[in-house]
This record gives C-alpha cells, sequence and structure tokens, in this order.
C-alpha cells in the first residue's frame, strides 16, 4: 500500500525559497494525482498545486508564479517549489495523492504534514 513520506519543511524569511518533497516509498505501483495542500492558521485546510501523471498542473491563485510543483514518476516523487515566500505561506503542508488522475475527495493518501513558517 502506499506510504507517503515528506520532507522540507522549516523556517525561512519572506522573500526566500523551500522545497518540499513528497515520496511513496512503499507502493510496488505509480501514483497518477499528486499535489499539495496547506492548513494556514484560523484557515480551511486548502488545496495549493496539483499535478496529474502526465504532467498537467494547477496552482491556486495565491501561490501562481511563485511555486511550482515538478514530479519524477519513476520514483514516485512529487516537490514543491516555493519561492518569494510571505509570512501568510505559514502553515502545515500536506502531500496527497491517488491511484487515479483526480484527487477525490475522502479518497486517496496523506502524508503526515510538515511545517512551513515564514517570518517577515
Amino acid at each position: 500500500q502506499v506510504q507517503l513520506v515528506e520532507s522540507g519543511g522549516g523556517l525561512v524569511q519572506a522573500g526566500g525559497s523551500l522545497r518540499l518533497s513528497c515520496t511513496d516509498s512503499r507502493s510496488k505501483f505509480n501514483l497518477k494525482a499528486m499535489g499539495w495542500f496547506r492548513q494556514r492558521p484560523g484557515k480551511q485546510r486548502e488545496l495549493v498545486a496539483t499535478i496529474t501523471s502526465g504532467g498537467i498542473t494547477m496552482y491556486a491563485d495565491s501561490v501562481e508564479g511563485r511555486f511550482t510543483i515538478p514530479r519524477d514518476n519513476a520514483k514516485n516523487t512529487v516537490n514543491l517549489q516555493m519561492n518569494s515566500l510571505t509570512p501568510d505561506d505559514t502553515g502545515v503542508y500536506y502531500c496527497r495523492a491517488d491511484v487515479i488522475d483526480y484527487l477525490r475527495p475522502g479518497r486517496g493518501f496523506w502524508g503526515q504534514g510538515t511545517q512551513v513558517t515564514v517570518s517577515s
């Protein structure tokens, strides 16, 4: 079965960059849709970016032009490259994956979450 392992969270100053990584090291099969959610303080969990197995990407308006979501299908890995970070980007970031090219609500798999903190 799928086990998502995340890394790369931490503390960074405004204007800096972080690169998150999420890898399924357990499954024998390639995942299709993968993506990142985040939960900012006092807010509901929100979708940040997604990428299909074919490389089609989608970004939330709040991160468009600053974040990218590259993946390596051979390694079942998805990254989140975060540039020009602001304090409003602070939150817990979660990796998600599914076995079809759509992240079905209430389905699929979740990572454990990794904290991203952006200071002024």
